[in-house]
């Protein structure tokens, strides 16, 4: 409950027309600054992730704590604690998260919706159907798709050495671009899998 206060109170400081991640359990305790500043993200990210977010609830939750933010993008990430949820009713599944897309695209028309696939490093079965899922889900809505779902070979210090020469040599603008979708998944999702 504390956290979601604090949400209330960071959205007044907030700048509109940010990144949201939108996500689960396992996404809340991204560090976004740090992120930002190795890899010299300059833009406004704010991350309203929540321990009990279900497709079932993230409507609400988005109208409750995102909506007001008018994100220029957000990335969604919700599917791991619906597992039960999906194996017992997986077309309720598809059509909650369908719903939500809708509902946001309706709030904020611009909005540049991203569904981040879950993590299945250990190739877990359930996790694979999942991810079909919203893959279909995202072609079908035209959102872009991050995938997420396996470990891959990432050199995060020449992305962070790249980074900082382009910023170094004074090339600020073209990090105000919007970088491939793919490429702020990594860092935002994947950052604890960095040594390999």
């Amino acid at each position: 409950m504390l956290k979601k206060q604090m949400y209330h109170s960071l959205n007044e400081l907030a700048n509109p027309n940010g990144m949201i991640i939108f996500g689960g359990n396992s996404d809340i305790s991204i560090p976004l600054c740090e992120l930002k500043q190795a890899f010299a993200l300059n833009n406004d990210i704010y991350n309203r992730s929540f321990s009990d977010l279900s497709v079932t609830n993230a409507l609400e939750y988005y109208d409750t704590y995102i909506a007001d933010l008018k994100p220029e993008s957000i990335l969604i990430h919700i599917g791991e604690s619906d597992i039960d949820f999906f194996l017992s009713a997986p077309s309720e599944f598809d059509q909650k998260y369908v719903e939500l897309v809708r509902h946001i695209r309706n709030k904020v028309r611009e909005c540049r919706i991203i569904i981040v696939s879950l993590k299945n490093y250990d190739r877990d079965v359930d996790i694979a159907e999942i991810n079909k899922h919203l893959r279909y889900i995202a072609d079908s809505e035209q959102c872009e798709y991050a995938d997420i779902s396996q470990k891959r070979v990432w050199n995060p210090t020449q992305t962070k050495n790249i980074a900082s020469f382009i910023y170094a040599t004074g090339f600020v603008r073209p990090l105000n671009i919007k970088r491939p979708i793919y490429d702020l998944a990594k860092i935002l999702f994947c950052f604890e899998i960095c040594s390999i």
